[in-house]
């Protein structure tokens, strides 16, 4: 018998990939320049081209058994070691090799995680607005997902909201900073008072409540905000993260998930970790992308780009009459829509061309979400269409 769910999945893309494929439909009907596509978090950025350097260096100069070849399931040892030792010293906090596993980027390292933490009919939190693949990744592990909405002026947690969330059957909350789809980034003050209602609630229950802590944006931040490094805050954090974004290489996959030290009955949870990803069939990142790392480790793309789009965009869309938060790091604005559906909006934008993400699969209605990570001509190009857009319903910009 086929399995439903899956099937159902596959029958339908989620939102933003819909857009996404709508949009190479239009670009191949009306050219490239024609279309202002806003769906997809795929930077538009090229890679430090020391990333080029290196994969060339690889590959002319390791024998290609050893380049093409598996390595250790949890990844390759003095890959590890490199991450380790960079992590150590960014963070203030010792990391160490056999806390590190290897994942096919951030997805692999959510659901490995939660596939390790979470038993079938326990909760797990996210806070809303969400990036919707949370979701699917919860409810795969079998757990049952409850919804936190963010405050509304900001889209930080609010945190009295969580502590009335959390019940005997939480198992795990997943915090995304800085947030897709809001731009958010929580502050240590925020991040430590969670800690604080996580640790009263363990002791309440008899049971560790985990804290995942998915980071690909981790390096994209603005205006002098920062990302506080949570396991030094909450003991129980599992960290996810992808060289995706930071890098600008999406499409290759390759991440971590990281088990520090001060996680309660660590071995067992990095075992879990590992174990999930052998019933999963993720053992073995890309060994060519491991191999990548140690040479690029705290290399970036140039990263003022999408400060410098983010800017024009906000400033553009508050003249016309768009209700927008500043977004404070990774690569995407959260608009309200002017109309309470926001997908009814969304079809109304495809008119100028506009290709935007209503919100309701993130969680929330009435917004929509733009990814700036595109280039800073096509912005240019789209004001006039956002413009057309703001006129039809009625906005009273500058």
């Amino acid at each position: 018998m086929i399995n439903e769910r899956m099937r159902d999945l596959g029958r339908r893309r989620s939102a933003i990939r819909d857009i996404f494929e709508y949009g190479l439909l239009r670009k191949r009907e009306l050219g490239e320049e024609a279309v202002y596509d806003f769906s997809l978090g795929n930077p538009s950025v090229p890679p430090p081209e020391a990333v080029n350097r290196e994969l060339l260096r690889i590959i002319e100069e390791l024998p290609s058994v050893t380049l093409h070849g598996y390595t250790s399931a949890a990844g390759d040892l003095s890959v590890r070691e490199a991450v380790a030792g960079y992590l150590s010293k960014t963070h203030g906090m010792e990391v160490f090799a056999n806390e590190l596993y290897m994942t096919v980027g951030a997805a692999a390292a959510l659901t490995c995680a939660l596939n390790a933490l979470v038993q079938r009919g326990e909760e797990v939190i996210l806070l809303s607005p969400y990036f919707p693949e949370y979701r699917v990744f919860a409810e795969g592990a079998g757990a049952s997902v409850v919804e936190v909405e963010c405050r509304k002026n900001d889209f930080h947690p609010d945190t009295s909201a969580i502590k009335k969330a959390i019940n005997e059957k939480t198992a795990a909350i997943i915090v995304n900073s800085p947030n897709n789809p809001t731009g958010a980034v929580y502050t240590e003050a925020e991040l430590s008072e969670l800690s604080e209602i996580l640790l009263d609630a363990q002791k309440e229950y008899g049971h560790p409540i985990y804290l995942i802590a998915d980071e690909p944006y981790r390096e994209l931040v603005f205006g002098g905000a920062r990302v506080p490094f949570i396991p030094r805050l909450y003991h129980n954090t599992v960290v996810c993260y992808s060289f995706s974004k930071s890098l600008s290489i999406p499409g290759e996959r390759i991440g971590f998930a990281l088990v520090p030290k001060n996680v309660t009955n660590r071995t067992d949870v990095y075992n879990a970790i590992a174990g999930a990803g052998r019933s999963l069939g993720y053992v073995c990142a890309p060994s060519l992308l491991q191999r990548l790392l140690p040479a690029v480790l705290g290399m970036t793309s140039e990263l003022s780009v999408y400060d410098e789009n983010r800017r024009l965009l906000f400033s553009a869309l508050s003249k016309m009459g768009f209700s927008v938060v500043p977004p404070e790091g990774a690569f995407y604005m959260f608009l309200r829509s002017p109309i309470e559906n926001a997908a009814e909006f969304c079809l109304a934008a495809r008119k100028y061309e506009l290709l935007l993400v209503p919100s309701d699969s993130f969680g929330v209605s009435g917004y929509v979400r733009i990814s700036y990570c595109v280039d800073t001509e096509m912005i240019k190009r789209s004001l006039p269409a956002f413009g057309a857009l703001a006129k039809e319903f009625g906005l009273n910009g500058d």
